[in-house]
């Protein structure tokens, strides 16, 4: 009877070791773990840039990315994108709302990778009036 507890002990010390063993999938920014694949890159304009009302913006989604998955809101508003496969991954663009003037915005991605790991990132701009 105690060898069965030991081995019992023994399995359920294992269970949380080999779940760890696969990295943190829900932190926010590039993706860790396996989530690692999952980047954006080249924001365009540039982070801190100050833009003229409803302009154009666009990033680099890396190939892991499901592309039907990404999507941009701004100020808690939903953007429309343009996702079109380019340079061995994705190239997103957008416009930044009519209603975001003479403030700081920032533009948040979120998507989830071909592994169904959910990775957000996002870069900062300031809106003229």
């Amino acid at each position: 009877m105690k060898l069965q507890n030991v081995l019992l002990v023994a399995v359920a010390l294992m269970i949380p070791g080999t779940v760890w063993a696969y990295g943190d999938n829900s932190a926010a920014g590039s993706g860790t773990g396996m989530c690692k694949q999952v980047n954006f890159s080249e924001f365009s304009p540039i982070n801190n840039s100050e833009v003229a009302p409803h302009s154009e913006f666009s990033f680099y989604a890396s190939p892991s990315t499901y592309p039907k998955s990404i999507k941009v809101t701004i100020k808690g508003q939903s953007v429309p994108v343009t996702v079109i496969e380019k340079q061995g991954g994705y190239k997103v663009s957008g416009k930044l709302p009519d209603s975001v003037r003479g403030a700081f915005a920032k533009i948040n991605i979120d998507a989830r990778g071909v592994n169904q790991c959910e990775v957000s990132d996002g870069w900062l701009v300031k809106v003229t009036e």
